[in-house]
């Protein structure tokens, strides 16, 4: 699992923490009693309610890498906006391919 923009300046300024932060990832985010694809999809829709239009298109591209298919992220697509209103659907429009 590559490691995220955002935890690049922490691994710079605070290695101790991004240890921390590196462990826990791990452990949300790897294979368990949920698929990583369904747990990706999730993470997409939590950046969606939280406005990263960024994340979404990145974390969309991850859960694809990882086996969600177009259909998959699209119901993802809904959840996100059926539970954060059309900003939330905005920001998730950045999951879909570009073109």
């Amino acid at each position: 699992m590559s490691r995220p923009p955002y935890l690049e300046a922490v691994a710079q300024h605070d290695p101790e923490f991004l240890s921390l932060l590196e462990s826990e990832r791990e452990l949300v985010l790897r294979e368990g009693a949920i698929p990583v694809k369904y747990k990706l999809l999730m993470t997409m829709v939590c950046d969606a309610l939280l406005g990263h239009d960024r994340g979404c298109e990145t974390i969309a591209n991850r859960a694809r890498t990882a086996g969600a298919t177009e259909a998959e992220i699209a119901e993802a697509v809904r959840i996100a906006a059926h539970f954060g209103g059309v900003p939330a659907l905005v920001t998730a429009l950045g999951a879909y391919p570009k073109g």
